[in-house]
């Protein structure tokens, strides 16, 4: 079965604090009125620090969207490539071992997608396939992993190499007032991931079982109004109620296989927001304790989307992983309402097919 390696995560080097969020919050917004209510809900979410591309005070200004997609690009082509290498590595594999680049997005806007970029400019193969995703939101996170599954099982022997890349920040609206624009301003950071899911061998969460559900009716909850200034934010107050329906399909997914959804050995959640993960330990009836690679995602980089799932994993690897045959879930919600869930067991690589040691072989030129 295909096996999801250790992730790499990279943020970039500014650094926007709590404080700094409040400051600006009641500099430019002194006259709107319910500042109260929206630094009340920033200072809600958990979020103590955030990462962007470009400094605060450039963030804070908009030239215009061409500039900003030029922006995006421009930091995607430098930020994303070092990351690929160290999945790559992570993974024992080459450029030249990739069959499929799953690139997700929905930050920023290229065509071709980045993946064209990186399979010209990083020695992949020229019949790599390319699957961008730019319109799930956050969940894009687990569906690049559940595409990549289905790939790696439908093509026996493959591997998916996935790409996350989002610049939360280029989506900062200025004249955007409304109280979930301004909780978004206080809650989204900037992040590159990359993952590799081997087809044989490998160390990481054997992929075993996915699945997708979208809560019908609540297609506008998140969602982008497309205006000429970009892409304008638009979030729901209902949105944290949404672990309520999720969290018996979670549970339906994970007894389908056999499993307790409330007796798991890893849990890999998205975190959208506190109440997200607060709802979900009580739904699953898990401790809170068990989503604490999620918080600590949203605590130091802040909501980074399709990233999010990605670093919550890297976090359980360096905490040492989990043990052999231990069950998990991974689990990414976006736009939709939609849930991308998988479920599998933790493989620690020793007991790798042959193939995956003449891969290891290969890769270390012997």
């Amino acid at each position: 079965m295909p096996v999801l390696c250790k992730p790499v995560v990279a943020v970039p080097e500014n650094i926007v604090t709590l404080d700094d969020t409040l400051e600006l919050a009641k500099r430019r917004h002194a006259d709107h009125p319910k500042l109260k209510l929206a630094l009340r809900l920033i200072r809600n979410t958990g979020v103590l620090k955030r990462h962007t591309i470009l400094p605060i005070e450039e963030t804070l200004q908009h030239p215009g969207l061409e500039q900003r997609n030029l922006t995006y690009e421009r930091h995607a082509k430098t930020r994303v490539p070092p990351v690929v290498e160290e999945a790559l590595k992570n993974a024992r594999l080459r450029p030249s071992d990739i069959d499929v680049i799953i690139f997700v997005s929905c930050t920023g806007f290229m065509m071709p997608s980045l993946s064209a970029w990186l399979i010209n400019s990083m020695g992949f193969r020229h019949d790599t396939r390319q699957i961008p995703i730019a319109q799930l939101g956050c969940a894009a996170g687990g569906a690049a992993i559940n595409r990549a599954h289905d790939f790696c099982t439908a093509h026996a022997g493959s591997n998916a190499l996935i790409v996350s890349c989002e610049f939360c920040s280029m989506c900062y609206q200025p004249t955007d007032h409304d109280i979930g624009s301004l909780l978004s301003d206080g809650l989204f950071g900037d992040a590159v991931a990359a993952a590799v899911v081997r087809g044989d061998g490998g160390t990481g969460m054997r992929l075993e079982r996915n699945g997708s559900y979208l809560i019908p009716d609540t297609e506008d909850w998140i969602s982008y109004a497309v205006k000429e200034t970009g892409f304008h934010f638009q979030l729901d107050k209902r949105v944290p109620t949404t672990m309520e329906p999720l969290a018996p399909v979670l549970r339906d997914l994970v007894a389908s296989h056999g499993w307790d959804a409330s007796d798991l050995g890893f849990y890999i959640i998205h975190a959208g927001g506190p109440r997200i993960l607060d709802d979900l330990c009580r739904f699953l009836d898990v401790k809170p304790h068990a989503f604490r690679h999620s918080r600590s995602t949203l605590t130091e980089y802040g909501n980074i989307a399709s990233a999010v799932v990605l670093d919550a994993l890297r976090r359980l690897f360096d905490e040492g992983g989990a043990e052999a045959g231990e069950s998990g879930i991974i689990a990414g919600f976006g736009p939709g309402i939609t849930a991308e869930m998988a479920v599998g067991t933790w493989a620690d690589g020793a007991s790798g097919a042959a193939a995956a040691s003449r891969a290891d072989a290969t890769f270390l030129g012997s």
